[in-house]
């Protein structure tokens, strides 16, 4: 399975628990740790949780297991990283604070991230 097909899974996955503000960024050109950032919104820390478990689930379907994951224990932000993808999850108020879109953006001033729609 490529990347892309595995990114639409893994967006789906969040549609599924109903994330909201799903964004998908291609940070190749900016980045040497991962392919992709998918940063999405879950409305509470017991959502952001289930979100996260939910995409590692249907990942491991995939046969894809996961490299790490954080804050699947408190839930303001979680983070799965699935090799050449990156998914953060977080609450409404950690994600307006952190804002990773605008520093993406800033990192590659030259070469931004491009969001995908797929």
């Amino acid at each position: 399975m490529d990347t892309e097909q595995f990114l639409a899974i893994v967006k789906n996955a969040l549609e599924d628990k109903k994330a909201t503000n799903i964004k998908v960024l291609d940070v190749r050109k900016i980045s040497s740790i991962t392919d992709f950032m998918i940063i999405a919104t879950g409305q509470t820390g017991r959502q952001v949780i289930a979100l996260a478990q939910h995409v590692i689930e249907k990942a491991k379907a995939q046969g894809q297991r996961p490299l790490g994951k954080e804050g699947t224990q408190v839930g303001e932000w979680a983070l799965v990283d699935l090799n050449d993808i990156i998914v953060h999850i977080m609450q409404p108020q950690t994600r307006d604070f952190y804002q990773l879109e605008k520093l993406w953006s800033e990192m590659g001033k030259n070469s931004s991230p491009t969001e995908m729609f797929i």
